[in-house]
C-alpha cells in the first residue's frame, strides 16, 4: 500500500484526521514558531535547548524544559523520515500560528533535501462562520476537502525559506515587505500583518491582543472565559491564539509597573495549564492608573 504521511498542527486537528476516512500516518508538530529564540532553517540542539526554555517559561512550568526537548527531538527526527513515505500531505490553516509553522517545515525539508510535498491549507468552509481553523470541521468535512491539496514546487519552499529567516530573527523591516508581497503562499501577507500588530505601539506600549483583552477587563468583563470570548469576537479571523497564549498576555498587564491590572483567584496569575487551577474561580479587575510609559 502506498505510504502517506500527513503533518498537521494541533491536537485536535490531528485526532479529527486520525478518525477520517483518509489514508495514512497523522503526525502532529507541537511549536510556537512565530516568537521566541530560535535561529533560521533547521535548528541544533544548542537552538532546542533555546525552544525548549522559552516553551517551558510561556506554560509557566505546565511543561518541563526537558519533556520539551524530547518532543522537539522527536519531530525534527520524525521530519528526516517524510522522504521515506510515498506521499507528504501538511494540513495547515490561514492564521499566524499554523503559517509560520508550514514555512519552518519547508525550510527544514529544503534543508534536507527534500522538497517533495503537497498542501491542503483550508481559509473558510461553508456554513461555518467564523472559521478559525480544522479543529473546527468534523473527521467527514476532513475528508471531503481531501481532494483540493495541491504540490508544492521549488519557488514554494524558497519563499518559505525567506519567511522562516524573518521570523526567526524578528526582521521587522523584512516583515513589512512580505505583509505587501504578491506571496507564492498566499496567507502569509495576512499573517505577517497580524504578527506586525503585536509589536508594541508608541502611545501605549501594548500590543493588540494585550490592548483586546485590557479593553475587555475595563469595560467590566471579569471572567478569563468572557474575557476570551470578547477578544475572539474583536480579532479577526483566523484566530492565530489560544488560551495559553491570552493567559500569557492578561498576565503580563498585571506585571507592568504599575500594573494595569488586578488578578484575583487561588493564585496570584491565570494558570497556563489544565489543571493547575480552576479558572471559574478567578477574577480580572482593572486597576485605577491608567497607561504610561
Amino acid at each position: 500500500m502506498k505510504r502517506i504521511l500527513h503533518i498537521t498542527s494541533g491536537d485536535i486537528a490531528g485526532d479529527l484526521l486520525a478518525k477520517s476516512t483518509i489514508p495514512g500516518e497523522v503526525f502532529v508538530w507541537h511549536d510556537i514558531l512565530y516568537d521566541g529564540p530560535r535561529k533560521p532553517g533547521w535548528p541544533d540542539d544548542a537552538t532546542l535547548d533555546a525552544r525548549a526554555g522559552f516553551l517551558e517559561d510561556i506554560t509557566c512550568g505546565g511543561i518541563s524544559k526537558q519533556d520539551v526537548f524530547d518532543i522537539l527531538k522527536v519531530q525534527y527526527a520524525k521530519l528526516k523520515t517524510a522522504s521515506e513515505y510515498d506521499t507528504l500531505v501538511l494540513w495547515f490553516d490561514a492564521c499566524l500560528f499554523d503559517q509560520s509553522m508550514l514555512c519552518h517545515i519547508l525550510a527544514c525539508m529544503r534543508f534536507l533535501g527534500n522538497e517533495d510535498a503537497e498542501l491542503l491549507c483550508i481559509d473558510a468552509f461553508p456554513g461555518i462562520e467564523p472559521y478559525h481553523g480544522l479543529g473546527q470541521l468534523s473527521p467527514d468535512q476532513l475528508a471531503s476537502m481531501y481532494s483540493q491539496r495541491q504540490p508544492l514546487n521549488s519557488e514554494h519552499f524558497v519563499f518559505a525559506e525567506r519567511v522562516d529567516r524573518a521570523f526567526a530573527l524578528q526582521d521587522q523591516a523584512e516583515f513589512i515587505k512580505l505583509a505587501g508581497t504578491d506571496a507564492s503562499l498566499p496567507w502569509i501577507p495576512a499573517a505577517v500583518t497580524r504578527w506586525i500588530e503585536e509589536y508594541p505601539d508608541k502611545a501605549t506600549g501594548l500590543g493588540k491582543l494585550e490592548k483586546l483583552a485590557l479593553e475587555a477587563i475595563r469595560s467590566g468583563i471579569e471572567t478569563p472565559s468572557d474575557i476570551f470570548s470578547f477578544v475572539a469576537a474583536q480579532d479577526k479571523p483566523p484566530q492565530y491564539w489560544g488560551d495559553i497564549t491570552l493567559w500569557q498576555k492578561i498576565n503580563a498587564l498585571a506585571d507592568r509597573e504599575p500594573p494595569l491590572i488586578k488578578i484575583q483567584g487561588p493564585n496570584s496569575r491565570l494558570p497556563q495549564w489544565e489543571g493547575v487551577a480552576d479558572l471559574k474561580l478567578f477574577r480580572v479587575l482593572p486597576n485605577e492608573r491608567k497607561v504610561t510609559r
